[in-house]
């Protein structure tokens, strides 16, 4: 299969036909397109002929098409449908995908679209899923599911699958409850081939199986999913009752979610923001890390002022400030970003005390390294063997201070409940920067003796 590619080419043929009403072409031309690329294609164009597409195709592909949108584009495209129109497209989404859409329409719009829903036991369960918090597994979780009874036999099974499974896109796994729905296992589909029909489902069921509660956050979910590579997760509420499940497609979305959010910390964006929002909506999410930015530099300059004598008669300290700030700054950086990453993992274990010894001892090897390196090239350029030394004595005291302020505030955070990614962002390089600075004045004015 030739992986799709979108051209400037092709957006103008799509336009052209739009533009002359050339229904019957522009169909064939998308016949073949899978969704996802559809989707693709529809963002590069105008909300007009977005919605004319929207329109012209087949609820059963437009609706898949609406849930790869651009949020914004879908957003827009939806206030351009009727609530029947977009009811008609939600009756054929997965219950999770169409409580997804739903929870973006305005309350009034949402109520009216749900009425409109000609599926009523459909729209009860989406109903249900919008009760959820939107990162909780509850608000991950899709109604669709097959599930037998551990006191049916394989014939009555296999008959109940049967007619669950046409509501189910994909069986990833059967699931087993007992009366009162609570979720007694899985069922090996391949016992269930291989065994007598007349044979309880009780006798061949596999107790053990990985579940989720409904409130369960949905980092967490993907945690789960990952350690123990899950294509599909049962989701149970407080009583244990089967209540739904979880697909690997909607965790990757979850991972991806969060790797971004994170990456946006890390470089001092506080709101999740994409490159088309608007200048005001940009300015919000980035003027706070700046301002914390500013406020350090600030705080750099008055301590430098403090020490203005010694600055004046040995200038060569002055030279060497930035060098100390980087190197706080980018140690602080790597010590919190292992520390953010390996909590993210779940592969943070033992005392924080243990952690800060570990990063403590590493921290001052490479800040030896750099230090013995930095002496000789001070001593060679200078010719002053007490200056160098002030200079490298006190690079090794600011990386293992900067490694500790690394390593520490990540975890701090973290116990507090608090996203650690933070702490990869402005806030450990400005912070680092003026301790870095602190340091390097004070060890310089001990070992000089001014």
């Amino acid at each position: 299969m030739t992986p799709f590619k979108l051209s400037e080419e092709l957006i103008e043929n799509v336009q052209l036909l739009i533009e002359g009403t050339k229904d019957s072409e522009l169909l064939e031309l998308l016949e073949e397109v899978h969704y996802a690329d559809v989707a693709e294609i529809i963002d590069d164009l105008n909300l007009e002929e977005a919605t004319y597409i929207i329109k012209l195709l087949d609820s059963e592909k437009t609706s898949d098409i609406l849930t790869e949108l651009n949020e914004d584009v879908r957003e827009k495209i939806l206030e351009n449908l009727s609530a029947k129109e977009i009811a008609e497209e939600i009756d054929e989404l997965d219950t999770d995908d169409a409580a997804d859409i739903i929870s973006e329409l305005p309350d009034e719009r949402r109520q009216e679209v749900i009425s409109e829903l000609e599926d009523r036991e459909h729209a009860k369960e989406i109903v249900e899923l919008l009760r959820y918090d939107e990162n909780s597994a509850g608000g991950l979780m899709a109604k669709e599911l097959v599930w037998v009874n551990e006191n049916w036999n394989v014939m009555t099974c296999v008959r109940e699958m049967r007619k669950q499974a046409e509501e189910v896109t994909r069986v990833h796994s059967i699931y087993v409850v007992d009366d009162d729905d609570i979720l007694k296992g899985r069922l090996s589909l391949k016992d269930l081939l291989t065994t007598s029909t007349r044979t309880p489902i009780k006798e061949i069921y596999i107790p053990k199986v990985d579940y989720v509660n409904v409130h369960d956050k949905a980092e967490d979910v993907a945690k789960v999913m990952s350690k123990y590579d899950l294509e599909a997760i049962p989701v149970v509420d407080e009583m244990q009752r089967l209540v739904g499940r979880i697909t690997i497609d909607d965790i990757v979305d979850v991972i991806r979610e969060e790797a971004e959010k994170d990456y946006q910390l890390a470089a001092g964006i506080t709101k999740d923001v994409e490159a088309d929002d608007s200048i005001w909506q940009l300015t919000r999410a980035r003027l706070p890390w700046l301002f914390l930015g500013l406020v350090g530099g600030i705080g750099a300059a008055a301590i430098m002022e403090g020490f203005e004598e010694m600055i004046s008669k040995y200038a060569i300290l002055f030279f060497f400030t930035p060098l100390i700030a980087a190197m706080a700054g980018n140690v602080g950086v790597q010590s919190s970003a292992i520390i953010v990453q390996g909590l993210a993992n779940d592969d943070i274990r033992g005392s924080i005390n243990n952690r800060l010894w570990k990063e403590m001892l590493l921290a001052f090897l490479n800040g030896l390294v750099l230090a013995i390196i930095l002496f000789f090239v001070v001593w060679i350029w200078k010719e002053n063997p007490i200056e160098a030394l002030a200079i490298s004595a006190s690079l090794i005291v600011v990386i293992v201070v900067a490694g500790i302020i690394g390593t520490f505030i990540p975890l701090f955070l973290n116990k507090r409940g608090i996203d650690p990614a933070i702490a990869t962002g402005p806030f450990i390089t400005t912070s680092n920067d003026i301790f870095g600075i602190l340091i390097y004045f004070l060890i310089a004015k001990l070992i000089i003796g001014i």
